[in-house]
């Protein structure tokens, strides 16, 4: 007969050979069961450099962005290095449009890097598949996190239950949190004579907005051709969302295109340069896009994000931001609220360190500094956003816009929700039928709908 010592320290080791079996499964339910390690077998260490294990290791970290992005981040990692002085950091920027694809390769060959860049979709199929470490079981032990402190609209992108987005668990921390605001030329609208756009969410409409953009474009050479538009990508999304629309209901998987406060919306874009001649058309787009026009001063009012801010530094105008327009029929105004996150690999074999990198990157107060200081991101810190980084002696003066659409009017991007994005894609690729005013906003969408449900539900459910 087993003694009861002996049965005790058999189940203790069957329950420790369960749990190290459990980490990072694809079957995980969000529970936090899947405990980080270090590579070493250690238990979670507490997420500052008094507790970093002393060996010195090597992790490596890709990411994608613009030239700035990536100086900024070769800045940033240089500083976690000298608060980890044990640690090295490989560092690599793919090109934004090689990124989705190359890490998809890494993946699958078992190569993925220590920590990464993920978004939406790719997250939510991460999760899914146990591709990435749940981090709450780091979060715990760290004092870096601060739950109450940092952006509810950012940590909500990042939790998974085992079925949803936007609730469990923690497997993400935010790069970022983006809010898409309206830039616009101060100088050009004061030369004009053109009321200055307002900051605060009501105090201008989309007639408002018509109006003043009408008032900024010029053919400046007298040629019949429009050298200067008043406008430029006033996005589809703000537009649907401001009416009371929306491209899908993700708690039916119902795609929604078809329904006027959609298609109305969409053909009020399209008419922006179809009926006014105030945007760009597609033609135009191909031998200049609107960010560019925007930097030559050719575009008096343009989306920007945060990350925009060191290219528009040096520019040779005076520019702000504003408030989104409201939707006069509805009196709401909306726009997109996106963010990047930082995931860390089940495959990485010192986790505990790649979980320092994105905390670092994420959360730890002087990263964040860093991170605003140099044009990067808001702040995902709450009282740094709103204290420090609004007192910012750069351009724009109007910081709280960004705040307000943060916390009033941003709305998750479509793929929010979505694990196959075909169908947002395909949407996109046939939208030009509208832009280019081949098909009226309502047929297309009707037309269209049908296809996009059958996409949607081929890929995601």
């Amino acid at each position: 007969m087993m003694k009861k010592g002996s049965m005790k320290l058999g189940l203790v080791l069957i329950l420790c050979m369960g749990l190290l079996l459990s980490a990072c499964s694809s079957n995980n339910n969000g529970s936090g069961s899947d405990k980080g390690n270090n590579g070493s077998g250690n238990a979670v260490n507490e997420g500052n450099s008094a507790e970093t294990p002393k060996e010195n290791v090597k992790i490596s970290f890709m990411g994608h962005g613009s030239p700035q992005e990536k100086e900024i981040f070769a800045k940033l990692i240089k500083a976690y290095e000298t608060k980890y002085s044990n640690v090295k950091v490989e560092y690599t920027s793919v090109p934004p449009a090689e990124y989705n694809q190359k890490l998809s390769t890494l993946v699958a060959s078992g190569k993925t890097p220590d920590v990464f860049y993920v978004s939406g979709p790719q997250f939510y199929k991460f999760a899914e598949a146990g591709t990435i470490q749940n981090l709450q079981p780091f979060l715990e032990t760290t004092e870096l996190f601060q739950e109450g402190n940092v952006w509810k609209q950012a940590l909500d992108r990042y939790r998974y239950d085992g079925k949803l987005l936007g609730q469990g668990d923690i497997y993400g921390l935010p790069k970022d949190v983006g809010p898409w605001t309206m830039a616009y030329n101060k100088t050009m609208f004061e030369e004009a004579g053109v009321e200055l756009p307002p900051a605060e969410v009501g105090g201008w409409d989309w007639n408002d907005w018509i109006e003043a953009a009408k008032k900024l474009t010029k053919d400046e050479n007298g040629d019949g051709k429009t050298d200067i538009y008043g406008g430029a990508n006033f996005p589809l999304e703000g537009a649907v969302w401001a009416s009371g629309g929306d491209f899908i209901d993700y708690a039916t998987g119902t795609i929604k295109i078809d329904q006027p406060e959609f298609y109305n919306a969409m053909q009020w874009v399209a008419d922006l340069r179809l009926k006014h001649n105030i945007t760009p058309s597609p033609e135009d787009e191909k031998a200049m896009n609107a960010y560019s026009r925007f930097v030559a001063g050719k575009v008096g009012m343009f989306p920007m994000g945060p990350w925009d801010q060191p290219g528009f530094w040096d520019l040779p105008f005076e520019w702000d931001i504003a408030a989104w327009p409201v939707n006069p029929g509805t009196g709401q105004a909306s726009t997109w609220l996106g963010s990047m996150g930082y995931a860390v690999s089940c495959k990485s074999k010192h986790a505990q360190e790649a979980f320092n990198l994105a905390a670092y990157l994420a959360l730890d107060a002087e990263g964040q500094k860093q991170n605003y200081e140099l044009g990067q991101a808001v702040p995902n810190l709450v009282d740094m956003a709103k204290g420090e980084f609004l007192e910012m002696d750069k351009a724009p003066a109007n910081r709280q816009v960004f705040l307000d659409v943060i916390e009033k009017y941003g709305h998750p991007p479509v793929e929010f929700g979505s694990k196959d994005t075909k169908w947002i894609d395909t949407m996109w690729q046939e939208a030009g039928k509208v832009w280019d005013g081949k098909m009226t906003a309502e047929a297309w969408a009707k037309e269209l709908a049908p296809k996009l449900q059958e996409l949607y539900d081929k890929g995601n459910k």
